[in-house]
């Protein structure tokens, strides 16, 4: 018997996961990347697509997923906190902080919204640019711009958001209406056709009022945003003029973006961690 005819005898007799260790592994899946396709979880699991479709649905019914055609996605307002992101997409988000920053000029006023991609990029803006005025409402992305003396720092007041680590609320977003602004920096949760969402509200209010202060938008995100929907919708595809990523989007998103005008960045990954 060849090698190859061993391997596969193991795994004909590798038992299979009962239903509650195979939805396990299911929430695993969707904790470590977010969207889900019932092709894929039956092959990896070894059921049939009805069977992982059965299981997707009792999932939802407890409020743990929400399905989509072909799939699921993590619940809208389902994502991690900002310390456990930091972890996460770490060489995809370098690589976008490196091509988002080329954007930014000498003695622009920049709003920066709170999240781990905009954190990426404040450090990189730290280290290359200069003579700035950065208004933002995430402590991360303040701490990381003070190590550069040449940007002057605005923090929004508001009520601290302490998972995220930011202010939010009437206060931060009508201190927003003080300032001109030229360019937003904003991240996502989500983005669909029917527009850019984060899985916080108050958040979402927040970019929103940035976006409207900024001659021009543009959202940093990595790929793993594309066709997930979130809770609060703050901006509509044609409302952003750029969008800076690791991988070009594909399918009815792409589509979307193509007709709004809205400009692509594929960031390049080798250019990433270095500054």
């Amino acid at each position: 018997m060849s090698s190859d005819d061993i391997i596969r005898s193991a795994e004909r007799r590798r038992p299979r996961l009962d239903k509650a260790a195979r939805q396990d592994r299911i929430l695993a899946e969707m904790r470590a990347s977010a969207t889900l396709r019932v092709g894929d979880l039956a092959a990896e699991l070894d059921v049939s697509t009805e069977t992982i479709r059965r299981d997707l649905f009792e999932l939802q019914e407890r409020g743990l997923l929400n399905r989509t055609y072909g799939g699921a996605v993590r619940p809208f307002a389902s994502e991690p906190a900002v310390t456990e992101r930091h972890r996460m997409m770490v060489t995809e988000r370098e690589a976008i902080a490196a091509a988002a920053v080329k954007f930014i000029k000498p003695r622009e006023v920049i709003a920066i919204g709170a999240g781990a991609t905009t954190t990426h990029v404040a450090r990189r803006m730290s280290a290359e640019c200069r003579d700035l005025t950065v208004i933002t409402h995430s402590f991360s992305v303040a701490t990381v711009l003070a190590a550069n003396p040449t940007i002057e720092i605005i923090m929004c007041p508001g009520r601290y958001n302490a998972r995220e680590g930011m202010m939010v609320g009437v206060e931060t977003t009508e201190f927003l209406q003080n300032y001109n602004i030229n360019r937003a920096l904003l991240g996502i949760s989500g983005i669909t056709t029917d527009g850019l969402a984060d899985a916080e509200a108050p958040a979402a209010s927040v970019y929103k009022a940035m976006m409207n202060r900024a001659a021009e938008t543009i959202v940093v995100s990595d790929h793993s945003k594309f066709g997930i929907p979130s809770l609060a919708i703050w901006a509509r595809i044609p409302d952003i003029q750029r969008l800076v990523t690791d991988r070009a989007p594909d399918g009815a998103v792409a589509r979307a973006l193509a007709r709004a005008g809205v400009e692509i960045t594929v960031a390049d990954s080798s250019s990433a961690g270095r500054a």
